[in-house]
């Protein structure tokens, strides 16, 4: 048995968590899932989230009273492959929620996006509430989870939490099909060749937010008293915006040969119907949301943690 369950604990998200969650709970209170193999991740087991039986199977071995449900897939992938992602996205997420309400979970964490937004939305800054309005199959997803967690409050008291994160931006796991991922690879090119072709043009600008305050969010969140959880969809969530080319220009402070190209593909229409800035007061008001990394301190850390790896770069 676990006190904690982390499923798609694979992804970027889950593999960041698990080490603060495991500070607080130990390895031995500490369960995770994914479809993929992490016989490195602890007490792992192998799940699809499709699979009725197998997470009947996982709720009843563990009887967690915390659950992050992460597995989905993300806009780029989701894109290619529409049936697959409404499935993983929507009907995994339901079939966690309907064993969170069996097994008696006393708090439930899922991703939210601001993939919610469209080209209706308001988009410098997006408020909390407006015209939700998605055109890719990711934000619409993302939307109807929003409406499963307010459901699953409402008609059951299940307390599920949720962020609409930004693009994430981190070292701790290689980009895992988003449209804001470029932002991590630039990273890695920069270090291993010193040049990047982005598939954004140069000035499309987009909420992002360094790993460490993403993880820090989902955090003060889960531990705010259910009394001042105000939203029950999923709360905005903001760090920085920034373009591609101020991204380069951020990282040749420290790399100054580094070169940027641009060859915009299918994941511009993305970009461009999503906000490039965020409002998020709620979060601020109801739990103490505060970001503490702007774009010149995340190049810093982030070029810190993957100069070493590969020793180029200066």
């Amino acid at each position: 048995m676990a006190d904690t369950l982390i499923i798609g604990a694979g992804g970027q998200i889950g593999r960041e968590l698990i080490p603060l969650l495991e500070k607080r709970s130990g390895k031995d209170g500490l369960a995770t899932a994914d479809i993929n193999d992490c016989p490195e991740l602890p007490g792992f087991r192998k799940v699809d989230v499709l699979d009725r039986k197998a997470l009947f199977a996982l709720f009843e071995h563990e009887r967690p009273s915390v659950v992050y449900h992460l597995a989905a897939l993300l806009s780029a992938t989701s894109e290619q492959n529409p049936q697959k992602a409404w499935d993983v996205n929507m009907q995994g997420f339901l079939n966690v929620l309907e064993l969170c309400v069996s097994f008696e979970v006393k708090k439930v964490f899922w991703p939210g996006s601001i993939a919610v937004f469209g080209p209706t939305s308001p988009r410098n800054p997006a408020p909390q509430s407006c015209v939700l309005e998605p055109t890719s199959i990711y934000g619409i997803t993302k939307l109807a989870g929003e409406q499963l967690c307010a459901y699953y409050f409402r008609r059951y008291g299940l307390d599920v939490r949720s962020l609409r994160y930004p693009g994430i931006v981190g070292y701790g796991a290689p980009p895992g099909g988003g449209t804001t991922d470029y932002a991590v690879h630039i990273y890695y090119e920069a270090v291993q060749t010193g040049r990047y072709v982005s598939f954004l043009s140069e000035d499309t600008r987009l909420p992002m937010i360094y790993a460490p305050d993403a993880l820090r969010a989902t955090l003060e969140l889960m531990d705010a008293p259910a009394a001042s959880i105000r939203i029950r969809t999923s709360y905005n969530l903001a760090g920085m915006s920034f373009t591609p080319k101020e991204l380069a220009a951020s990282i040749r402070r420290k790399i100054p040969d580094f070169e940027i190209s641009y060859r915009p593909d299918f994941r511009q229409a993305i970009a461009d119907s999503w906000p490039q800035t965020i409002d998020d007061t709620p979060a601020r008001e109801d739990w103490g949301w505060k970001p503490e990394y702007d774009l010149d301190a995340m190049t810093d850390d982030m070029l810190g943690h993957i100069q070493p790896i590969y020793r180029l770069g200066s």
